[in-house]
């Protein structure tokens, strides 16, 4: 979007829609791209009989895995729709996690989950301060977030959690479960189906399933603030005024928007939202919390938010490609990665005859020889080494980025510095 340009487009989110570079995909298309991946998918499913690709345990997992990581995409958007770059999503990450399973093991999940939500806001906070009133370089407070946060657990860890049944000094004790539901009757239907192995019907069952079956109440909530943040964000005044911040605070400021509160309220939510990622870790994930346990979470979040072009159904998708690709170490990775070759190749190969057809004749060489070694790694063992499973999901995030890298189009303000009173 550009900056509004009278003080009635600031209040008016009707106003808000602007010409944006580069092509958006329309709805209908993107539906077939889904299922012509689907279909691709399932292709490969009956050729290598790697079933476990698409069932419903399989998805089921994805799901599990996909929420932290969308998460902490989510905060990274709020910011950075803001202006502010929040590199320091990891650490408001750890501090969900510590405080979630705090307060969790001794007021109960639900506590836990307040005071988790709380401790990424206080990150989120710490951000806003140093990057907003302070004018610091936002990578360099978003590292240093990081780095206090890890030491900070670490320093706590053993005064909250020794001497209580099941604490250590890197792990707390257990947490009760939030609760999960499953749709009587269309999950066992959904799981029947899917163990049919039909070409592309039991793939989408699988997909399905997954959806339904074992669901955390605190997944619903997640995949309730993907559409949620869009339609504030997109469809109010108030979300107008914070987009505005990230386009041209200059321009908002000299209309009467507070720039300095919208980007202190984005950072804060932003961390909230990380927050709420972590709490997942630790509560739903495991029942507890772990040194260690976001893995480097809050970075793929914010790749995910990358790869979704800062849009929250894009982001939705990233999140979902990198769960269900950090699902393969826990279910069949071997076999499923193998599998996951061809698929590869298959995908490279169309890549490269798209390329050709738009006439962009070096690329398409480029991608079609790397499709044929993928496809020559395939044909030539028959499992893959455990290091490449463990691997997968921090390769297909460099892959996805550097392959949507053209499309890109960040908040043009953001990262920026600002002064208040720039607009005046």
């Amino acid at each position: 979007m550009t900056a509004p340009t009278t003080a009635t487009d600031v209040n008016q989110p009707s106003l808000e829609h602007a010409p944006q570079t580069g092509r958006r995909l329309s709805l209908p298309v993107l539906m077939l791209v889904i299922a012509g991946a689907l279909a691709l998918t399932s292709i490969v499913r009956l050729i290598t009989g790697a079933d476990g690709i698409t069932n419903v345990s399989q998805m089921s997992t994805a799901l599990q895995l996909a929420v932290p990581i969308g998460l902490a995409g989510l905060g990274g958007l709020w910011a950075e729709r803001a202006g502010v770059v929040n590199i320091g999503l990891e650490g408001m990450m750890i501090l969900g996690t510590w405080f979630g399973a705090w307060a969790g093991f001794q007021w109960g999940p639900w506590t836990g989950v307040l005071v988790g939500l709380i401790g990424g806001c206080l990150g989120g906070l710490l951000h806003a301060i140093v990057t907003v009133t302070f004018n610091v370089n936002h990578i360099v407070s978003g590292v240093a977030i990081n780095i206090l946060a890890l030491g900070a657990t670490r320093y706590l860890a053993p005064l909250a959690f020794e001497g209580h049944q099941g604490g250590s000094a890197k792990q707390s004790p257990a947490v009760e479960s939030l609760g999960h539901f499953t749709v009587p009757g269309l999950s066992h239907w959904l799981t029947d189906l899917n163990a049919k192995g039909w070409f592309f019907v039991s793939d989408i069952a699988g997909l399905l399933g997954g959806l339904v079956t074992d669901v955390s109440w605190l997944t619903l909530i997640a995949v309730a603030l993907i559409p949620a943040t869009w339609w504030i964000l997109w469809r109010t005044p108030f979300g107008l005024r914070l987009r505005s911040c990230g386009e041209n605070p200059v321009a908002a400021e000299s209309l009467g928007v507070n720039v300095y509160k919208y980007k202190y309220l984005a950072v804060i939510i932003s961390g909230g939202l990380a927050g709420l990622g972590g709490v997942f870790l630790s509560i739903v994930a495991n029942p507890f919390y772990l040194e260690g346990q976001t893995s480097g979470r809050g970075y793929i979040g914010l790749a995910a938010m990358i790869f979704g072009n800062w849009m929250p159904g894009g982001l939705a998708i990233g999140a979902g490609l990198f769960g269900y690709t950090d699902s393969l170490n826990l279910r069949g990775g071997s076999t499923n990665v193998h599998a996951l070759l061809l698929l590869g190749a298959l995908l490279l190969i169309i890549g490269a005859v798209w390329l050709a057809i738009r006439k962009k004749y070096v690329q398409a060489a480029v991608t079609l020889v790397v499709g044929a070694l993928v496809f020559a790694w395939y044909a030539g063992t028959n499992e893959v080494p455990s290091q490449v499973v463990a691997a997968t999901p921090y390769v297909v995030t460099l892959v996805v980025l550097a392959l949507s890298a053209q499309r890109l189009r960040m908040p043009k303000a953001n990262g920026m510095p600002y002064r208040k009173g720039q607009g005046k």
